[in-house]
């Protein structure tokens, strides 16, 4: 049974809205206010892996409505794979924390890097994996013809090795800064 994806976006939207708000829970306040500017200094590893991840699912959630602005209708995989996305688009805010820890403690940050990336490799893989499904399946509108979808899928699979190749880089960068 086929049906119209309005309410998969919104409920979509709602968990991306949530997914960002709980970025910041992350981020505590400094005990001693005595020193507030240094304190607000000291919590950097925590700006970092925040406006990373706040910028990334704000992409993520800007090409799902692209997506499903081109979506005419959902099926139960449809439902399913996006509900796979959206479980692993809530588990980002743990992924940034791990990160933040591993910036502000100093150790395990190649490991916390390489995690961050495979969370959002994942998350590009089920991204495409929505995509290429819904091309297969013909639920894409009649208004996209099979060059544009083709370049939409093209941008989706540039996403993921990007991203890819991020976390490789950031990996590998941080094996050679290693003392």
């Amino acid at each position: 049974m086929h049906r119209p994806p309005g309410r998969l976006v919104a409920f979509s939207d709602a968990v991306f809205a949530i997914t960002i708000t709980l970025l910041v829970l992350d981020i505590r306040v400094p005990g001693d206010y005595a020193n507030l500017l240094h304190g607000l200094g000291a919590l950097w590893p925590s700006y970092l892996p925040y406006a990373l991840t706040f910028l990334f699912i704000g992409q993520i959630w800007a090409n799902h409505h692209v997506m499903f602005d081109h979506i005419h209708a959902a099926d139960r995989v449809v439902l399913l794979l996006n509900t796979v996305l959206l479980m692993i688009a809530a588990f980002l805010p743990f992924a940034t924390s791990v990160l933040a820890g591993a910036l502000r403690s100093g150790q395990g940050q190649r490991t916390a890097v390489v995690f961050y990336g495979i969370a959002f490799d994942v998350t590009a893989l089920t991204f495409n994996a929505i995509w290429r499904y819904a091309r297969r399946r013909q639920l894409l509108s009649e208004t996209l013809d099979a060059a544009g979808a083709a370049a939409i899928g093209r941008r989706f699979q540039l996403a993921l090795a990007w991203l890819t190749t991020g976390a490789c880089s950031a990996s590998w960068c941080r094996i050679w800064a290693s003392p």
